[in-house]
């Protein structure tokens, strides 16, 4: 019994160092921090996110980088965090590069791993965040520290801009464009949490998406009123009949089918590699937006109906105060999500206009819009530069998402920001926000690399210290 298990714990001790001796220098070094980011447990409510940006910070001074540009902005519970890598200035305004260090909430006895645990089995890393987005985060940070080794003298500055509450209120996003401008004024931004490369299901690569545009989100109240009463004595209005069919009329309702630069170089490019019926309306809407049967089938795909127009509908629901009692009041909630250049007062007057004036529409919180960032020619060439280091002649094209990221705080303001993630992961291994979120372990490391030729190449070379 004895000599098994000895033979085992052989076996696995000399496996470990000879997986690690794989790696060169700068991908330990990613991955040790990658796997420290990993364990700071930054779910809303926990207080990690200011110890993460706490450690980032020792690393960032390790590798050479001034207190002075390292800038921790306390918000709430939670930080923002901005580091300068100076550069010549001879290449104009500095670049933006964003990433956030919040994630969802992982409950450990859900998933089948520890998620605040970086564990590497079969090909992926697994954990909280893998993903979405400390990833991300990561190779930022490592390629700064990779370039400040290397004596890279950039001809802008570079400047990291990690969030600390993406993924609930936004707020240090906010903070930091109205209160703290001087530290974020940029030319323009590179997002790692959007973007990024597609797999096929047998690991080739397919496209690689550039986000120039994304919709913004916006959230409505749907609310009826009524005096109520006893329920043995019902009345022909109720505030929950109201509200029941103010929905159907939301839900009838299709806002107008739109447009931009973005959306119709997608569709050109995706439909060239789509099949059937979903393929051909690809095709042609890109060929004719004003298509109307394209656009119908678009429109029945619950994938590409967000890039053709605003969308609404009805996600949470709640009325009345007794069983024995008629409603005074009932209350729907309806989540939209609003294409580039529509303005959120636009939505809700049509919103108001669909339901009639009995029902009232109140907006929930806060809401941004923000227009689609212009196809800059050389982001698009220093992009594709990079992917093609790691991918070589893979097709990119600019995509429009329909979810929301820091970056439209950054295109609010008049600063473009592209969603440029270096990862290449097949549909199927997309676990963000979900269970057991995992990302393969090339993809992190070809991402790093990305990363490094994307920094070099937009940031010229200007000379060495």
């Amino acid at each position: 019994m004895l000599k098994p298990l000895l033979a085992s714990l052989l076996t696995l001790s000399v496996a470990a160092p000879a997986s690690a001796a794989t790696l060169d220098a700068n991908q330990a070094q990613a991955r040790d921090i990658f796997s420290h980011l990993i364990a700071f447990k930054t779910e809303i409510g926990q207080g990690q996110v200011p110890v993460m940006a706490k450690y980032l910070a020792d690393q960032f001074r390790a590798a050479g980088f001034p207190d002075s540009d390292i800038h921790i902005i306390p918000h709430g519970e939670t930080v923002a965090m901005v580091v300068r890598y100076r550069g010549d200035g001879s290449g104009g305004k500095p670049i933006g590069l964003m990433a956030h260090m919040d994630v969802v909430t992982a409950k450990p006895e859900d998933w089948q791993r520890d998620p605040f645990t970086l564990v590497e089995e079969n090909g992926y890393f697994y954990g909280r965040g893998t993903e979405d987005i400390k990833s991300g985060v990561t190779v930022l940070a490592a390629n700064f520290i990779r370039l400040k080794k290397e004596h890279f003298v950039p001809t802008r500055d570079l400047v990291i801009i990690y969030t600390g509450d993406e993924e609930t209120s936004q707020d240090t996003m906010e903070d930091l464009v109205k209160n703290h401008r001087d530290l974020v004024d940029v030319e323009y931004a590179l997002n790692t949490d959007a973007g990024g490369g597609e797999l096929s299901e047998s690991g080739k690569p397919l496209v690689f998406g550039v986000q120039t545009a994304e919709k913004a989100y916006a959230s409505f109240e749907l609310t009826t009123h009524n005096a109520g009463g006893h329920s043995s004595l019902p009345r022909k209005d109720n505030a929950i009949y109201e509200l029941a069919d103010a929905l159907k009329k939301v839900q009838a309702y299709q806002f107008p089918v739109m447009w931009n630069d973005t959306t119709i170089a997608s569709f050109k490019a995706l439909g060239a590699t789509t099949q059937g019926k979903l393929g051909e309306a690809m095709r042609a809407f890109a060929k004719d937006p004003h298509d109307e049967a394209a656009a119908a089938v678009l429109a029945d795909e619950p994938s590409e109906v967000g890039k053709t127009r605003t969308t609404c509908v009805a996600t949470l629901l709640r009325g009345g105060h007794a069983d024995n009692a008629l409603p005074q009041s009932a209350t729907a909630t309806i989540n939209c999500r609003i294409f580039p250049g529509v303005a959120i007062d636009t939505v809700q007057k049509a919103l108001q206009d669909q339901v009639g004036s009995k029902v009232e529409v109140k907006l929930v919180g806060k809401a941004i819009a923000s227009d689609a960032s212009p196809l800059r020619p050389d982001v698009m060439a220093a992009v594709t530069k990079a992917v093609h280091a790691i991918r070589p002649g893979v097709a990119i094209t600019p995509i429009q998402e329909s979810g929301a990221t820091d970056g439209l705080y950054f295109r609010a303001v008049g600063i473009p920001t592209y969603g440029v993630n270096g990862m290449f992961m097949k549909t199927s291994d997309a676990f963000a926000h979900g269970l057991n979120e995992r990302v393969p372990v090339k993809g992190f490391y070809d991402d790093l690399a990305y990363w490094h030729v994307l920094l070099t190449t937009v940031a010229g070379k200007s000379g060495t210290k």
